[in-house]
């Protein structure tokens, strides 16, 4: 029997004009929005090597220590994933449209825009008459007149909307993920379709609570003209209103510092008071080991090549010097310390009044379903929060290789050369480490969305329940 209730549903559904558009407009808008995603990955990706290939050329000519840094400084590559799951690449490049404000204005949808929006309320649209609306066609009563169980019709109906929107679904990404392996330059592992597959279970999951908040809000309503606008309510409020105001509830229970001040603050600890403190320092150091080696008093008139000589000729003016350059080198470390420390304390309290607002922000916007799809879905095609987030542990990593790197390279550069001004001249930078971004393992990004698919069972569940209740006392008269 549940069999032939779910036959009679997907023919019901199949026949009506609902679906007739679903399947039109999803099989337009999936493969339209691969295709243009796809060749904004490849943009991106021609952009990234041709920044890498500036960094080199830059390298090998120009490099020196006071602005490597800012130079090499990391950058994430391009993800395959980009084309499907755009995340926090969202924004286009708009050097492509001649700084034309609309795409920024009417962005690009992606594959959790498609489900998380269109979807879902197809979903509500399928739903929103399965049980007034056969109340009010009389087929209610005679399912229930021949011995149809009522836990058997609402099963049925959930399984008939879900399957049933599944089928222009499933073709649509097919043929989007042809577009994909048709194309040489979106090269995707073993990783990705694993991603992806969890990603479409997920939407399976996403789509079934949908599909069972709008058999809920049936059976709350005795006409399927209030069932549909009540529907339509509650999907405004869980996909559009909560995502979006979950933010600013929380920067308003839990303000942070202006960001911009922060740093213009920070910028004041660290160069300008830095500068001053340190040419403060450098001078009494200087002053000090003159006192304290006389023959250092002609040095401040010397150019670099007198000096250099002076070091070859005079043993004790090298010795002296060498104190010299150690003792005002100090002076500036020390300096950098003092104010590095006063920034540090800047920067540690407006990160942990963001992450605190930021956390409140995740609880909030995570009563809405499209909240939790969305992380999970990004989280694991590595396009999300978690991505960035690994990022910066790669790139803090590799900044302390760097720092690693330099200390030793200049130590080198200052035995050798000690009149050498190792910070402003160019240097050969050939054995530095490159920064190589390497991906989450697919095990670790599952782990890290078990939460997000919990809560999205869970609330799955919840609505069924509702559901199932709500239709076991529903009165068909």
């Amino acid at each position: 029997m549940l069999s032939a209730v779910v036959k009679k549903e997907i023919r019901g559904h199949v026949l009506s004009f609902r679906f007739v558009v679903t399947f039109a407009l999803l099989l337009v808008i999936v493969p339209v929005t691969v295709l243009i995603l796809t060749n904004d990955y490849v943009r991106k990706q021609d952009d990234y090597s041709r920044r890498q290939a500036e960094i080199e050329n830059y390298l090998g000519r120009y490099a020196h220590f006071n602005r490597l840094w800012n130079v090499v400084n990391p950058s994430q590559p391009p993800i395959p994933f980009y084309a499907v799951v755009r995340g926090l690449s969202a924004e286009v490049n708009m050097e492509m449209f001649d700084n034309d404000p609309l795409p920024v204005m009417f962005p690009l949808i992606d594959l959790t825009f498609i489900v998380t929006i269109l979807l879902s309320l197809t979903g509500l649209i399928y739903s929103y008459d399965a049980v007034s609306g056969e109340k009010e066609d009389g087929t209610l009563k005679l399912m229930l007149a021949n011995d149809i169980s009522r836990s058997k019709i609402i099963i049925g109906k959930i399984l008939g909307g879900v399957t049933t929107l599944l089928i222009p679904f499933v073709v649509a990404m097919v043929v989007g993920l042809f577009i994909i392996l048709l194309n040489p330059r979106v090269g995707w592992k073993g990783a990705d379709w694993g991603a992806l597959g969890l990603i479409l279970l997920a939407a399976v999951i996403y789509i079934s609570l949908f599909v069972c908040m709008g058999i809920l809000i049936s059976s709350r309503h005795q006409s399927s003209s209030s069932s549909i606008f009540t529907s339509l309510v509650v999907w405004v409020l869980l996909v559009l209103v909560i995502p979006n105001i979950s933010p600013y509830i929380a920067s308003f229970v839990r303000p942070t510092p202006s960001p911009i001040k922060v740093s213009r603050e920070i910028f004041r600890f660290t160069q300008d008071e830095r500068d001053v403190l340190g040419r403060k320092l450098g001078k009494e150091k200087r002053a000090e080991v003159l006192k304290a080696y006389p023959v250092l008093n002609s040095v401040a008139g010397m150019s670099e090549a007198e000096i250099q000589a002076a070091i070859k000729n005079d043993p004790a003016f090298g010795r002296a010097f060498a104190i010299l350059d150690r003792e005002i080198e100090a002076a500036w470390q020390e300096a950098n310390a003092i104010q590095g420390a006063k920034a540090k304390v800047l920067q540690d309290d407006l990160e942990r009044k963001q992450r605190a607002q930021i956390g409140l922000s995740t609880v909030l916007s995570m009563l809405s379903p499209l909240a939790d799809f969305t992380y999970l879905a990004t989280d694991l095609s590595n396009t999300g929060i978690r991505s960035r987030n690994h990022f910066e542990m790669l790139r803090e990593a590799w900044d302390r290789f760097f720092e690693e790197y330099s200390d030793k390279r200049m130590e080198v550069l200052k035995k050798n050369n000690p009149a050498m001004d190792v910070w402003n001249t160019a240097v050969d930078v050939s054995d530095m480490p490159r920064f190589k971004y390497r991906e989450e393992l697919l095990a670790v990004r599952l782990e890290g969305v078990l939460p997000d698919f919990a809560v999205l069972i869970v609330s799955g569940l919840a609505v069924f329940s509702a559901a199932y209740v709500s239709f076991i006392r529903y009165d068909p008269r």
